[in-house]
C-alpha cells in the first residue's frame, strides 16, 4: 500500500500555512461551505430524497417522474408540493423523506403571508425575492455556480498564462518581442463593451461567457512566469542539461516549471477571488448567467431593484464580502507558506 510522504520542504511550507491561522481557519470555512453547496440538490430542494408508494421505492432527485406514477392524470413531472401528492400519498399510505429545505432555487411559494418579496419567516429563513422565490436556496446554488465558475476560470486561464509565459521566457528573442506587442494590443480590447455587444446577439450560458472571459483573464500570470523563465534559462543547471541533450520540453517542465510556480501558486488564490468578482459584477449589470440563473451577482440585483426588502441586501452583501474575505485570508496564508524568509515557530 503507498504512503503519501511529503519533503521537507513540503512539510515546512505547511507549518508555514497552518502558522498563519485566520488563513488556515478561512480555508477550513471555505472548503465546508463549498463542499455541502455541491449536494445542493440533497440539501435543498422542492422534491423529496425517497419516496414509498404501493410498495415501490422511488428517487425523484435523480429521476423524473409523471404524476401518473402517483395515479395522476398528466404526463408531466409530479409537483410534489401539490396538495393532491400529499393526499395520494396519505392514502396509499406511502412516505416521503424529504431535504432539510424543501426549496429549489426556482420554487416559487404560493402561500406567502405578505407580497412578494416577503420578509424572514421560519417557512422562509432568509425571506424571498421579489417573484416568491427562497433567499436561502437560492445562495446554496448560486455560491456553488459561481465558485464552480470562478474556480473553472481560473484553473484554466492559469495554465495558459503559464504555457505562455514559459514560451515567452525560455525563448525569448522574436517570440518574446512579438508575445509582447500582441498582450499589449489584445490587453486594449474593452471586454465589458464587446460582451455587451455579444450579448444582443447570442444568449450567453455558463460555458459560453466561461469561453469568453478566457479570452481576456489568461493574461494575468504571464508577466510572473515570463520572468522566471528569463531568469533561470541561463542557470548552470540548464546549461547543463542542454548541453547532455535533454529536449527543450523537459527542461522547461522539470528544471525551470518547478521554481516558477513557486511565485506562481501564491497569486492563484488572488486570481479566484477576480475571477468570482468579474462573474459578480456581469450578473449584476444583466450581461452574466442567463436570467434566473441563481448567483451572487443576480442576489446583489435583486436587492437593488427591491429596497424596500432590506434583508435581500444584507444576504447579498454579506454573502459576497465573506467569500471574498475568506479567499483572501486564504491567499495570505499562502504567501506566507511560500515565502522563503518565513519560518515555522
Amino acid at each position: 500500500m503507498a504512503v503519501l510522504t511529503l519533503t521537507p520542504l513540503t512539510r515546512q511550507r505547511w507549518q508555514n500555512f497552518k502558522a498563519n491561522r485566520r488563513g488556515l481557519i478561512s480555508l477550513w470555512i471555505f472548503m465546508c461551505i463549498f463542499v455541502i453547496t455541491l449536494f445542493a440538490e440533497v440539501i435543498s430542494n422542492d422534491k423529496p430524497l425517497l419516496i414509498s408508494y404501493e410498495g415501490h421505492l422511488y428517487f425523484p432527485v435523480f429521476q423524473m417522474y409523471p404524476e401518473t406514477t402517483f395515479h395522476g392524470d398528466f404526463d408531466t413531472e409530479t409537483n410534489y408540493r401539490d396538495p393532491f401528492f400529499k393526499n395520494q400519498l396519505k392514502k396509499k399510505k406511502g412516505w416521503a423523506l424529504w431535504p432539510l429545505f424543501s426549496y429549489h432555487h426556482t420554487t416559487v411559494n404560493l402561500e406567502l403571508p405578505s407580497p412578494a418579496p416577503s420578509t424572514p419567516t421560519f417557512e422562509n429563513p432568509l425571506g424571498t425575492d421579489d417573484q416568491g422565490r427562497d433567499v436561502l436556496a437560492r445562495f446554496i446554488y448560486g455560491f456553488r455556480i459561481t465558485i464552480l465558475f470562478g474556480l473553472t476560470l481560473t484553473l484554466i486561464s492559469s495554465i495558459i498564462s503559464i504555457l505562455a509565459g514559459s514560451v515567452q521566457g525560455y525563448f525569448g528573442g522574436k517570440v518574446d518581442l512579438l508575445f509582447q506587442r500582441f498582450m499589449e494590443v489584445w490587453s486594449g480590447i474593452p471586454p465589458l463593451y464587446l460582451l455587451m455587444i455579444l450579448s444582443s446577439l447570442v444568449r450567453p450560458n455558463f460555458w459560453w461567457l466561461l469561453g469568453f472571459l478566457l479570452l481576456f483573464s489568461w493574461m494575468g500570470l504571464v508577466g510572473l512566469v515570463r520572468a522566471e523563465f528569463l531568469r533561470a534559462r541561463n542557470f548552470d543547471y540548464v546549461r547543463a542539461a542542454r548541453a547532455l541533450g535533454v529536449s527543450t520540453p523537459v527542461i522547461m517542465y522539470r528544471h525551470i516549471l518547478p521554481n516558477a510556480m513557486v511565485a506562481t501558486l501564491t497569486y492563484i488564490p488572488f486570481i479566484l477571488s477576480s475571477s468570482l468578482t468579474t462573474l459578480t459584477a456581469l450578473d449584476f449589470l444583466g450581461f452574466g448567467l442567463p436570467p434566473g440563473s441563481p448567483s451572487l451577482g443576480e442576489m446583489l440585483g435583486q436587492a437593488k431593484n427591491n429596497l424596500q426588502a432590506p434583508w435581500l441586501g444584507v444576504v447579498a452583501f454579506f454573502g459576497v464580502a465573506a467569500t471574498l474575505c475568506l479567499l483572501t485570508f486564504i491567499g495570505e496564508a499562502v504567501r506566507d507558506a511560500f515565502d522563503p524568509r518565513k519560518t515555522n515557530r
